[in-house]
């Protein structure tokens, strides 16, 4: 069972969410947050598996309360970003935050429930709106120079290779095709990547890779 924290100011919006939630049988809402700092108290005391954040909050923001939530949690649960603005500046906010994923909130329920689950599983996601575009030019505005030892360097041919495929939106499956190996041989070569670089989920590791030089920033078309 996927436990998920909802944290949005609107009561109303927070029951309508909880009730389809919990209509797909493997998702438990454990709690409710009305503003940033609530969210942070209850991350700490319920530990949920992915916590939906909304953007706007009295008492803290989403993007201040996902920061406190990712920092000082272990292990953090996966944050979903959630809201009705569609602007590049609250993506690159929630990335830069340690968010795991955005979705606009007049997003189908198929969608919603996809993306808990994709998180929940350790994988990241952003909405098809913003798509790897805002990722790429994320990673052009935080660019910083990598200290030795802390950059390409750290992984294995095989690794780097693997996780520049994931940086083109290739799924596990595409690549252990392009590769010729078996999906299980990719997951095992992706874990170890995302140990060595620190990254949370696989969203946080195409930005690590596009910040550190391993694939070259051009905006993708």
């Amino acid at each position: 069972m996927i436990s998920v924290l909802l944290a949005d100011d609107q009561p109303m919006l927070r029951a309508g969410f909880r009730s389809l939630l919990e209509l797909a049988g493997d998702i438990t809402v454990v709690g409710e947050a009305g503003d940033g700092s609530e969210a942070v108290r209850m991350a700490r005391l319920l530990r949920p598996d992915v916590v939906c954040m909304d953007v706007r909050m009295p008492g803290g923001d989403g993007l201040t309360a996902t920061r406190d939530i990712v920092a000082t949690l272990d292990p953090a649960p996966a944050v979903l970003v959630l809201t009705t603005y569609e602007l590049d500046e609250y993506v690159f906010g929630a990335l830069e935050a340690g968010a795991s994923g955005f979705l606009l909130k007049d997003a189908d329920l198929d969608t919603l429930l996809d993306a808990i689950r994709r998180l929940a599983a350790g994988h990241g996601m952003v909405d098809h709106t913003v798509t790897r575009r805002v990722i790429v030019e994320f990673a052009r505005r935080r660019r910083a120079t990598t200290a030795a030892g802390a950059g390409p360097d750290l992984l294995t041919t095989r690794e780097a290779e693997i996780v520049r495929l994931l940086a083109h939106g290739l799924s596990n499956a595409e690549i252990a095709a392009e590769l010729t190996v078996e999906v299980s041989t990719v997951k095992s070569h992706l874990s170890r990547a995302m140990t060595k670089i620190g990254a949370r989920d696989r969203v946080q590791t195409v930005i690590w890779a596009y910040r550190c030089g391993l694939l070259p920033l051009e905006t993708p078309p």
